[in-house]
């Protein structure tokens, strides 16, 4: 369980002095309109630390059209909610010319964070979601800015969600390329914060450690055991606790979508095959919700188009990729019930489970059907029906149960389930984030 901040601690002067608090606050991270629970994160940590006071928020991201290249996932553009004034995206244009083969984008970003670090006055924390590649980026931006600051005053933090170093030392070693590992885990902690998602995170990247350790002799594990912290991700619980006194937003929400409240199941992240969305049609199609409650997939990702395909000729089956930000919360509270059968797979193992737990705020009388999948048990607490991860029987039982539950056994669940998530508060994530950058530079 994530402890609240301990009010024994000192808190910060907020006087420019070392020991002042943050009046800046700068986030790497691919941001909207990327499909990440990162760029959601970043979102809730920039307004929290407006919301707090800080004088200056930046969120350092990629261009709008670097992202639609890719083969990211990404939001319509007219659906993402706007920032709250203070908070300033940059999106730096690459810098060089085709004689650059690589690292245009990461000088780009590097080179934004050294403007910004001279810019902005008193303390400043640069923080970086997903650390390959803005780990890199952070810290050649930090030790390029303080060869020259007079009196640099910044803290770093570099929150890993787990694949982003198990992918590169997995595949380092693989090819034999060990000085990619080493490189990935040193710039790790050269933050001085190192923070993972879970505990289930932190102990992939012990593990990940553990075997750069076994080839090179070094001590990666047992640094990566003392020194990373766990960060859950921080979540704005007030856009999701007051949604049920909202009638005439969520009654105008769903006859915009042609459904109603408490009549069909849903689906809400990427649509990929390591959420199990496939198990999920396939639970459905074979449970006594069929032909009484519809099935609502909400998302975007590779495996969109054969989901289309599996739901094309079934009438109880709909597939939505343009879900706002406004809408999704409602469209949680107002479900039968909300599954999440994720499944690990060697591409992706959820780290968390950030929709699991935005449901759970979102309250209303339908439960969250989910799998014991990497740190998805830190996110629910165990508040929700859970069956074996890949197991499309023990999925459609779970369904079956929701179908059977009494209004009361729904609510109560709901409730805890509400009560549990509360902790992921992005106010309390910050406090927390804040005393611990002070314990580790003082």
């Amino acid at each position: 369980m994530y402890e609240t901040p301990d009010s024994t601690v000192e808190t910060f002067a907020g006087d420019g002095s070392p020991d002042a608090e943050p009046t800046n606050l700068i986030i790497v991270v691919r941001a909207d309109p990327i499909i990440c629970g990162h760029s959601t994160e970043a979102r809730n940590l920039a307004e929290a630390a407006i919301a707090r006071g800080f004088q200056s928020v930046h969120i350092v991201s990629y261009p709008i059209e670097t992202l639609q290249e890719s083969q990211l996932p990404l939001k319509p553009l007219d659906t993402i909610s706007p920032y709250s004034p203070g908070i300033e995206v940059d999106r730096p244009a690459p810098i060089g010319d085709y004689k650059v083969l690589d690292g245009r984008l990461s000088y780009a970003i590097s080179g934004q964070l050294v403007d910004l670090l001279h810019r902005l006055p008193g303390k400043t924390i640069v923080m970086d979601l997903y650390l390959v590649p803005h780990g890199q980026m952070v810290i050649n931006a930090v030790d390029s800015f303080k060869t020259i600051a007079k009196e640099p005053s910044v803290i770093t933090i570099g929150e890993a969600v787990g694949s982003d170093i198990t992918n590169v030392v997995t595949n380092a070693l693989a090819a034999d390329q060990i000085g990619a590992a080493q490189m990935v885990l040193s710039n790790y902690l050269q933050h001085d914060l190192p923070v993972a998602v879970s505990q289930f995170t932190k102990d992939m990247i012990i593990d990940a450690g553990a075997k750069v350790d076994a080839r090179l002799g070094t001590d990666f594990a047992a640094q990566l055991g003392d020194r990373v912290e766990l960060s859950f991700p921080a979540i704005d619980t007030s856009a999701y606790t007051g949604i049920e006194s909202e009638t005439g937003r969520i009654e105008e929400v769903l006859l915009n979508r042609g459904i109603e409240k408490d009549g069909y199941v849903m689906f809400l992240s990427r649509i990929a095959p390591a959420k199990g969305v496939d198990d999920l049609i396939g639970a459905y199609k074979s449970s006594e919700l069929y032909g009484k409650k519809k099935l609502v997939i909400c998302g975007n990702g590779p495996m969109k188009e054969q989901i289309k395909e599996m739901a094309a000729t079934d009438n109880s089956i709909f597939v939505l990729d343009d879900v706002s930000d406004e809408e999704k919360g409602v469209l949680m509270h107002s479900a039968f019930a909300y599954c999440l059968p994720s499944k690990p797979r060697p591409e992706f193992i959820e780290t968390f489970g950030i929709a699991v737990a935005e449901k759970m705020l979102a309250g209303g009388l339908g439960p969250v059907i989910t799998t014991r999948t990497g740190g998805i048990p830190e996110a629910s607490g165990g508040h929700c029906l859970e069956h074996e991860a890949g197991n499309v029987d023990e999925l459609r039982e779970c369904l079956n149960r929701a179908f059977f539950m009494t209004n009361e056994e729904r609510a109560e669940l709901s409730e805890r389930a509400r009560q549990f998530a509360l902790n992921f508060d992005r106010a309390t994530i910050l406090e927390n984030l804040l005393n611990r950058s002070q314990s580790v530079t003082a």
